[in-house]
């Protein structure tokens, strides 16, 4: 097992408990009828998030999905203007305009979007990795997506022309076994879905998706090979989504294995056990929990009081072309 410095390791047990933070006062604004439409959490998902993106250098891209809220924090977000996109709110990343689905903020955090469509995400990243392949900007771009997308065919035509172009691609999967409601091993026949990138001569890794720095190491590793020109990489981290796919869904379909499972190995539980066996105090774990629920409380705050949008600019902010990687520009 490799060694990592303290401070390595609290940082990632600090971004997973932001994201539990934010994912969880974010349910709790959607029970009490604050927010306008649906949200997908990832309550459960903390630790291969925070662990990616650990490995994910400031001048790579990545793209998201329905369920990217946890992305989007551990890249850096400003909770306060998730928050308040969530709330359909003018301060929030896209004016509001968005919502859960579609947070996006090129100028800070390279970030080409979440997206309501499953798969979309997955040609974008391929058209990311093509620009910065054409433009020599040595980016890497991740795209991030679970389980039931592998089954649509934008996995395979992109990552055939990935692989085929040796574009600088990292595709993320993040597997908690159902895709809304259909366990993905009834609708696949192979015990991993990284394993279909073989098929396009793409290398790939399955890791556990509950251990941050297993996550981390896999990453690292495949972005060292996409940023040194030898092509994509997939790599899988087996996850478990503590919620039904929807904040509200009673996730009936699962079986009761599923969760005495998952929280059996609570990624959060998992890195603070640990961090308290290689000398950290349980008392800085405690501040690290509270520091992320006063910030979360905050952002609620900072959501609820936020303006709406002026209807006047509902057609605004609907194309974009002033922006490099644009294929309109």
């Amino acid at each position: 097992m490799a060694t990592y410095e303290k401070s390595f390791l609290l940082s990632l047990y600090r971004d997973m408990v932001r994201i539990r933070a934010f994912e969880e006062h974010a349910a709790e604004c959607f029970t009490k009828g604050m927010l306008a439409g649906n949200i997908h959490l990832s309550i459960g998902q903390e630790a291969a998030e925070a662990g990616a993106f650990a490995a994910i250098e400031p001048r790579d891209y990545f793209t998201s999905t329905h369920r990217g809220h946890g992305h989007a924090i551990a890249r850096g977000a400003d909770p306060k203007r998730a928050m308040a996109e969530l709330f359909g709110k003018a301060a929030g990343y896209c004016k509001g305009k968005g919502g859960s689905m579609h947070i996006a903020d090129m100028e800070k955090m390279n970030h080409l979007g979440a997206n309501g469509i499953v798969g979309a995400g997955q040609p974008i990243s391929a058209g990311s990795a093509l620009a910065s392949k054409i433009m020599g900007d040595d980016s890497v771009t991740v795209g991030c997506f679970g389980d039931g997308s592998t089954n649509e065919g934008s996995f395979h035509e992109a990552l055939n022309m990935a692989a085929a172009w040796k574009l600088p691609l990292v595709w993320f999967i993040e597997n908690n076994c159902y895709g809304v409601s259909t366990e993905i091993h009834r609708v696949t026949n192979t015990p991993d879905l990284a394993s279909r990138a073989a098929a396009y001569g793409v290398p790939y890794a399955v890791v556990d998706g509950t251990d941050a720095i297993a996550v981390y190491e896999a990453m690292k590793a495949a972005l060292d090979h996409a940023r040194n020109g030898k092509g994509p990489y997939v790599v899988e981290a087996k996850v478990y989504r503590y919620q039904g796919h929807y904040c509200g869904d009673p996730a009936v379909y699962r079986p009761k294995e599923y969760m005495e499972h998952a929280l059996a190995n609570d990624g959060i539980e998992k890195l603070g056990r640990r961090l308290l066996e290689s000398g950290a105090a349980q008392e800085e774990l405690d501040a690290i929990r509270r520091d992320a629920e006063a910030e979360m409380d905050e952002a609620v705050k900072f959501a609820d009081a936020s303006p709406y949008p002026d209807p006047a600019t509902v057609l605004d902010d609907m194309y974009v072309t002033d922006n490099e990687r644009c294929v309109a520009r």
